[in-house]
């Protein structure tokens, strides 16, 4: 059964989108092709969660121009504070205006490429056409997928030829301080074979509330034994109705490593799909979530096993306050035929309140038997007898409870892979946990 969805722009709306952003003509059919299959399509289903009566189509502006930045410098202090002003390496995206983009010669001479996704559908169409939305997130999944290619109004696109080794990490900030501005990002990132990156994305909120969708998917390629490491901090307003959906694909003994900090302050689904493809591919996903005021979030990690010898390992934690609700589904899903695959998960839920909400649900599901799984869950609220003991060393209730979080939380948050993550995530749990 089909939802019947309010459309708020046209076949002719999006095509004039298309031309402003001067896209390449092939880019134009395969948006109003997408517009056409968003009646047709199912809402997606996530476990536990009804959405039926979240709001994921209307919005006051497809797209806002924003100001570009001439240097790192003119950007506002919390941009600031997470990239630095001489990171050499980076693009900015100023709501839904390409804003700022520096990439070193060195990477330029070695066919490295860092660009928004409009100018990718001109200059690396080949590329473009090869990798968007093919064999990653295909655009007839559901409804939010058609809906999103559709509406693209951002996002990037990331090649690493082969044998390419990029040392420092390729930093993207996605600027969002306009309450008006919603975000249909959309993210590539390739390395080809005997290549590695480490590609490292921000989600930044400077206003307190907004009043627009983000819709935003992410498709990562590790050709044969390429490596990517994939950190993002995620710090989206209160507002925001969003949907993320990232996907990852190995080649033959490649790996993809995600470390996300999910702090979003609006109402959320999240998806996170490794396939292993490849013979002795592995992946490693490691995530944070905070939740609170009256939030309701589905957070859903799983890693596919189809070729021999691949090894998988999931950990996530979370801490629920106020009134906030979220659902953990973790799944280690092993095809048949894919001999000796390794499917390990951890979830973990901590509850700061009696109106907080948690569900961990770990899910294996096997179709071979020479293999090894396994799983971990809980959920829990704070022990008293924890913040009794702080509290009697004279520290106040608020401070003990702040100190139990980062205690919940550090066992994630040491293994992230990227040390800026790492402190940027830190502080951002900081900010939430006051």
């Amino acid at each position: 059964m089909t939802v019947e969805t309010k459309m708020a722009l046209t076949e002719q709306d999006v095509r004039s989108f298309s031309a402003n952003m001067n896209e390449a003509d092939w880019m134009a059919e395969f948006r109003t092709d997408a517009l056409a299959k968003v009646e047709q399509l199912p809402m997606p289903t996530p476990d536990k969660t009804k959405i039926d009566k979240w709001n994921f189509t209307e919005f006051p502006a497809h797209a806002v121009e924003s100001s570009t930045f001439s240097s790192l410098a003119d950007l506002p202090a919390e941009a600031k504070e997470i990239v630095g002003d001489d990171q050499e390496n980076i693009y900015v995206q100023h709501n839904n205006t390409p804003a700022f983009l520096s990439l070193s010669d060195d990477l330029k001479a070695k066919g490295v490429i860092l660009t928004d996704i409009f100018t990718a559908t001109r200059d690396h169409a080949d590329l473009m056409k090869k990798y968007f939305m093919q064999d990653g997130v295909k655009v007839d999944e559901h409804k939010l997928t058609a809906l999103h290619a559709a509406l693209i109004n951002g996002g990037v696109f990331v090649y690493v030829p082969k044998n390419v080794v990029v040392e420092e990490p390729l930093q993207v900030l996605f600027l969002h301080d306009d309450a008006q501005a919603s975000l249909f990002n959309h993210v590539i990132v390739v390395a080809e074979s005997n290549s590695s990156v480490t590609y490292v994305e921000n989600y930044l909120s400077t206003v307190d509330e907004a009043a627009g969708q983000a819709n935003i998917i992410a498709e990562v390629f590790a050709e044969d034994n390429a490596k990517v490491i994939y950190g993002a901090v995620d710090v989206l307003a209160k507002g925001f109705t969003t949907y993320v959906n990232r996907r990852g694909v190995t080649g033959a003994n490649s790996r993809i490593e995600w470390a996300l900090g999910l702090m979003n302050d609006g109402d959320t689904i999240s998806e996170n799909i490794t396939h292993l493809v490849g013979n002795g591919s592995s992946s490693d996903l490691k995530t944070v979530v905070v939740g609170r005021g009256n939030q309701r979030q589905n957070f859903t990690s799983e890693i596919v096993h189809w070729g021999l010898d691949t090894d998988a390992f999931i950990l996530k934690h979370g801490v629920m306050k106020e009134s906030a609700s979220s659902i953990f589904n973790g799944i280690g899903r092993i095809a048949k035929g894919a001999t000796r695959a390794n499917a390990v998960q951890e979830s973990r839920i901590l509850m700061l309140s009696e109106k907080a909400r948690g569900d961990a649900n770990p899910i294996l599901l096997i179709d071979e038997d020479d293999v090894t799984a396994g799983h971990a869950a809980s959920v829990g609220r704070v022990d008293p007898l924890q913040l009794f003991y702080l509290m009697s060393r004279g520290i106040s209730q608020q401070e003990a409870e702040r100190l139990v979080i980062h205690g919940f939380l550090a066992p994630v948050v040491s293994k992230l892979p990227i040390e800026g993550v790492k402190k940027q995530l830190t502080e951002v749990i900081e900010r939430k946990v006051r």
